[in-house]
């Protein structure tokens, strides 16, 4: 691997410092919207670019596809990220936001980090080699009651203009379910199904950027990733990440 899970920490926790400098002062930054639901801030784009130059600098033979630089001329070997995961929750002053970075190579993720600089919280994961929360090793749930499981998920923030606004679906999951969960940045909601805080998470209309890294950690810590229909896959129009014990049970209700 050309770069270690050590040295990406070390640069994704200092995007984290650059990002707590605004979120610490919010009255003070600019908060745009790139359409009617979907906010931008100084911050997204102050450390996506501190991203993309570390980055490139440590492996300039990798591409770059940021949310909100797009993408670089090489896409074959290339980082993925989301600079700020959960921008609306960011520029409300709430601490359920985070950076997200995944490395591609030849179309597999092969590494992953999702950071949560407001919560100090940092999963990372590297391909085979298991997943990790703040230095010690995490793994999915037990639960295999559908009955008795807590469930997050998000809505897309286009959804009035969306025929299936997964309003349904929340429902059907809803009444078949003990708990629900709506945090506002699926790249943690990711993590927390590795970590066994929630025992399924899914959505739909996301972005890889959105889940690259996630989905690899929630992998590598024994979650299934599948779409709706159950498809093992990275499926970022549907996304269905369980501890694999209430996939079967869950995904009648997709």
């Amino acid at each position: 691997m050309p770069i270690s899970l050590a040295v990406l920490e070390q640069v994704v926790r200092e995007a984290g410092t650059i990002a707590l400098t605004y979120f610490k002062d919010l009255k003070h930054i600019a908060i745009d919207k790139k359409s009617p639901r979907d906010f931008v801030t100084a911050a997204d784009v102050a450390v996506e670019a501190f991203l993309k130059e570390k980055l490139s600098q440590i492996c300039p033979e990798y591409g770059f596809w940021g949310e909100e630089s797009g993408q670089t001329a090489n896409q074959t070997n290339r980082w993925i990220v989301d600079p700020i995961d959960g921008t609306h929750s960011f520029s409300k002053g709430q601490y359920f936001w985070s950076i997200s970075v995944a490395l591609e190579i030849d179309q597999q993720l092969v590494m992953g980090a999702v950071y949560a600089p407001a919560l100090n919280d940092y999963y990372c994961a590297e391909l085979g080699k298991g997943a990790f929360k703040n230095g010690e090793t995490i793994q999915v749930s037990d639960e295999t009651s559908l009955a008795n499981s807590m469930i997050g998920t998000g809505f897309a923030c286009l959804r009035q203009y969306l025929t299936d606004n997964n309003l349904a679906r929340f429902n059907r999951v809803a009444q078949q379910t003990t708990g629900q969960r709506r945090f506002g940045s699926a790249a943690m909601d990711l993590c927390l199904v590795a970590d066994g805080q929630l025992d399924a998470f899914w959505e739909q209309e996301l972005n890889l950027y959105d889940i690259a890294a996630g989905a690899l950690i929630a992998q590598e810590a024994g979650g299934t990733v599948t779409d709706f229909q159950g498809n093992d896959g990275i499926f970022p129009k549907q996304i269905l990440v369980t501890n694999g014990k209430i996939l079967d049970q869950l995904l009648p209700l997709m």
